[in-house]
């Protein structure tokens, strides 16, 4: 089998890798995300496909470094009001960010590839929608103080598996999806190339 490098240091895709029971290792793909995504949104290139260029970039990054390794490169982007959204930099733009997200509908859309010898073998991308509830300042000034840092972490400053559920009147689409890394196409992807058990 061939080995299998996750070209991420996300502890959330780290324990969906382990918690599938895929054997990998994982290392950054030093890749700027916001160099990479600046001159794609100046094109008008939608979220959708940003996150695909940037999956890519990741998986291509780290295969160039271990070329007989199988890559795999996640990235997610969020679509609200025809802007892609990038990661909150301060807490005071978490706040901004969900008090903008109170009572609207947002899109995520999620891109996961794998490279082996610098080549990109395969491509996928999920999108979920998400509408969340409306709340007031209050309740997101105590939201992120029980979060903490771990809002500056995900494009939409909060975790569908933790407390971020709370935020939220409806889901339409895959959990994996929403957590940043589609595991089912993945995985049916690695059994048909050898890289896991079938």
């Amino acid at each position: 089998m061939p080995s299998i490098i996750l070209a991420s240091e996300s502890t959330t895709r780290i324990t969906l890798l382990e918690n599938a029971g895929v054997s990998f290792t994982s290392q950054g793909a030093a890749v700027d995300e916001e160099t990479v995504k600046a001159p794609l949104l100046v094109s008008g290139m939608p979220p959708d496909d940003i996150a695909t260029v940037l999956a890519e970039a990741k998986a291509l990054a780290v295969s160039e470094r271990h070329p007989d390794a199988l890559v795999i490169g996640a990235d997610q982007t969020l679509a609200f009001r025809d802007a892609c959204l990038s990661k909150p930099e301060t807490m005071q733009d978490a706040r901004r960010l969900l008090l903008d997200l109170s009572g609207q509908s947002h899109s995520l859309h999620a891109a996961v590839a794998c490279a082996r010898n610098g080549e990109t073998l395969w491509r996928f991308l999920s999108t979920a929608h998400l509408k969340m509830r409306a709340f007031s300042p209050e309740f997101v000034g105590r939201y992120l103080a029980d979060v903490g840092e771990a809002a500056l972490t995900s494009v939409g400053a909060y975790q569908l598996e933790g407390c971020g559920v709370q935020l939220f009147e409806e889901i339409d689409g895959d959990f994996f999806t929403i957590l940043g890394l589609p595991m089912l196409p993945l995985l049916d992807f690695l059994r048909a190339e050898g890289a896991i058990d079938k």
